[in-house]
């Protein structure tokens, strides 16, 4: 299947730039795969969907300031090698030449010790990260369709955000509140695990990448106490494309607790879904590989109809938009 043909024209005005207020108050458009019926609803009516014996898996995968910003100049942290040396994605790329020393600050500077084929740099801070200098700098780094503002940072975590890692939330998740929790907890088990969302969650994909069934690598870890919870689960539902590729990669009939592992699976219509029964997720870029990975539950022509009605509908798509519920 051609990823062109995962295309829809999306009006502007649709892109949301903010969360809803509070975050149970997105709309959820709620798809039953058994009947292929569509029923609008608002996210704290959930509990209403939700398959009875079901168990509910969330990425607790906690967002990092990984954007520093200099005036002009910005740097993304990608990796930590130490508390000193970072692989980073530049800009303006001319300012980091190999061996150059940057001045950042009156205070602080990098050298540019190594510039890969894909243009990333290894780059050395004349001071360690948790330094105070860095602290007015950091900054939450909000999808490119999303205008930089600090001020959303908390907005751009999961109430249930532990692990620090990911260099982008797991939006699924950003509509559960603490009141919601308390009363989805009070019926169904709900299980953590991490899987650190990665830059390439953005990126484009080809016709090759389609071929070859492999995605940009994201790490991945469940604990003994989550893949115990994960194997008495009479069903399962996925809080989010990221924990379904995590439990779609980790399972081999069974769950085992796994540390840093690694996946890149890409998956899409005709794979059969091992691990994962229902999946609450957002609305999604055109042609992008979370749009593929919705279609292997729904199928690529009901979901191109899902998308026309949520259109229509006027929900709000993206990171910050609205949810959808396949069961």
């Amino acid at each position: 299947m051609p990823i062109a043909d995962y295309q829809f024209e999306l009006p502007d005005e649709l892109i949301a730039q903010s969360p809803a207020q509070p975050r149970d108050s997105a709309r959820l458009l709620v798809y039953d795969r058994a009947d292929k019926t569509i029923n609008d609803a608002v996210f704290r009516d959930l509990p209403k969907f939700l398959h009875p014996q079901t168990t509910l898996v969330r990425n607790q995968a906690k967002v990092d300031k990984a954007r520093l910003m200099f005036g002009k100049l910005e740097i993304f942290i990608l990796e930590a090698f130490n508390d000193k040396t970072v692989k980073a994605m530049v800009r303006p790329g001319k300012k980091f030449k190999l061996d150059a020393k940057v001045e950042l600050l009156p205070s602080l500077s990098v050298r540019v010790i190594a510039v890969d084929d894909e243009g990333f740099r290894n780059l050395e801070f004349s001071k360690p990260l948790d330094d105070p200098v860095f602290k007015p700098h950091q900054m939450t780094p909000l999808p490119p369709y999303i205008a930089q503002d600090e001020s959303l940072a908390d907005e751009y975590q999961t109430v249930y955000a532990r692990d620090p890692g990911s260099k982008a939330a797991p939006t699924a998740g950003l509509h559960f509140t603490e009141e919601l929790l308390k009363t989805i907890e009070d019926r169904w088990p709900v299980v953590d695990v991490t899987l650190d969302v990665g830059l390439g969650t953005f990126a484009p994909i080809s016709d090759d990448d389609v071929h070859a069934k492999r995605l940009h690598h994201e790490t991945y870890s469940i604990s003994a106490k989550a893949a115990q919870a994960l194997n008495l689960a009479e069903h399962i539902t996925a809080v989010g494309t990221t924990s379904a590729r995590l439990l779609e990669s980790a399972y081999t009939g069974a769950f085992e607790q796994i540390k840093d592992a690694s996946t890149d699976i890409f998956i899409q219509p005709g794979d059969e879904l091992r691990a994962v029964n229902s999946i609450i997720t957002n609305f999604h870029l055109p042609s992008t590989s979370l749009l593929m990975l919705i279609a292997a539950f729904t199928g690529k022509e009901e979901l191109m109809r899902i998308y026309a009605h949520a259109i229509d509908q006027k929900y709000r798509f993206y990171s910050f938009g609205d949810a959808m519920l396949v069961l």
